[in-house]
């Protein structure tokens, strides 16, 4: 889905839905930064005795995602997310979800790529800042953890 450009695209064009199908959800959030996208596949070193070479095999073990940091956010339905983070902290094992990253192009008019968070649960919420004395807007900002993830 991506496209070869010489620009990268620019930041404050992340949408987020939460638990819809991949490409189509409604998006319940949108946020200014995501950090954390990505996996880590671990390698054990392994030489059996009858080796005829002295250095070891490499193979493929498992995988890990790291967590996911969505910050500088709105969320539009909050009360998806309170359900949400009520039934993870209340030990419900089927509240596990799937999310949605969509980064929109600079117009708005398209997904320039999309990350599929599979299995995933939010650990850690932080409302905004409340001053009556700023101009600041409110932000938010949520911490996933998923078990997959895929890039469309």
């Amino acid at each position: 889905m991506a496209t070869k450009r010489d620009r990268p695209y620019s930041q404050f064009n992340f949408l987020v839905s939460i638990d819809g199908a991949p490409g189509n959800a409604i998006p319940e959030a949108a946020f200014q930064e995501v950090s954390g996208l990505g996996t880590e596949i671990t390698v054990a070193e392994y030489r059996p005795g009858n080796y005829p070479v002295n250095s070891s095999m490499k193979m493929t073990g498992t995988f890990k995602i790291p967590d996911v940091t969505l910050k500088r956010g709105v969320f539009g339905e909050l009360e998806v997310l309170h359900n949400w983070m009520r039934a993870v902290r209340d030990g419900n094992v089927n509240s596990r979800k799937t999310v949605s990253i969509k980064l929109q192009s600079e117009d708005h008019t398209s997904t320039v790529q999309e990350w599929v968070l599979k299995e995933a649960r939010p650990i850690k919420y932080t409302g905004p800042a409340l001053s009556a004395k700023g101009t600041d807007v409110a932000i938010e900002e949520l911490v996933l953890a998923c078990e997959n993830m895929d890039i469309l």
